[in-house]
């Protein structure tokens, strides 16, 4: 990694004090992402980003992405290329519990020589190092966290500090998961069958003709699953349904 424009004795002086988290006063993701751009800004880092460990190849990236403050065209450059689910990064994460560090090599493909193709490293990852880490929910689903800028390499109490932070962090996200789940039941059938067929790419008027009912009475229950998702427009809660698994 490379060396942050930050002095170095200013960052080793904070990475002795404890970066302070109190995971029942977080109730919100707005709560949340400012926590972590703290937590960015603190030791120097530029991205994060919390994900659902890819498992299969059913879903794309964006899909799996949880919190972020990636830039939108790197996310769909991500997504186009298919490549984070077979990345170096997630291939070590699987193998390990520690923290997984190193450069923008950990964004390549793993095993790179086995018939896979020349991979173009995406701006602006290109330069940037990366410290990640395996993360699981209370009932096992495994999450990974994954902190990226051009700073130096963490190491020894920092290194600790940052794991046990993205830890607490965690926790947070996991309870605005279960705040959540009033909405499970509060979703009518027909909101979720308009949601589910959102998700797989079908405009208002598909969905009438594949339920049977009018455009309108599509709009006024994705109007509805918003409201009760606590989401600002579809796509958000297109996004939201799916972390929480209704459809």
């Amino acid at each position: 990694m490379k060396d942050s424009n930050e002095p170095a004795s200013r960052r080793e002086a904070e990475a002795n004090m404890p970066f302070e988290i109190h995971p029942a006063s977080v109730r919100t993701e707005y709560e949340l992402l400012h926590l972590m751009r703290r937590l960015i800004s603190r030791y120097g880092f530029a991205h994060f980003m919390i994900a659902r460990l890819p498992l299969a190849d059913e879903q794309r990236f964006s899909e799996r992405l949880v919190l972020s403050n990636w830039p939108a065209e790197l996310v769909q450059q991500y997504d186009a290329g298919e490549t984070f689910q077979t990345s170096e990064l997630v291939e070590r994460l699987r193998q390990t519990k520690l923290p997984v560090t190193g450069g923008p090599e950990l964004m390549e493909p793993a095993g790179k020589g086995a018939g896979k193709a020349a991979f173009i490293r995406l701006p602006p990852h290109a330069g940037m190092g990366h410290f990640a880490v395996l993360l699981h929910t209370t009932y096992g689903e495994p999450f990974v966290a994954v902190l990226s800028g051009t700073r130096d390499e963490p190491a020894g109490a920092e290194r600790a500090t940052l794991y046990l932070a993205l830890l607490q962090l965690f926790e947070c996200l996991e309870r605005t998961f279960d705040a959540g789940s009033g909405a499970r039941e509060k979703l009518s059938s027909r909101e979720v069958e308009c949601l589910r067929w959102a998700a797989a790419g079908k405009s208002s008027d598909e969905i009438a003709i594949i339920l049977g009912i009018s455009a309108y009475t599509v709009s006024s229950y994705f109007k509805s699953a918003t409201r009760k998702l606590d989401a600002v427009n579809r796509m958000q809660a297109i996004a939201r349904a799916m972390r929480m698994k209704l459809i």
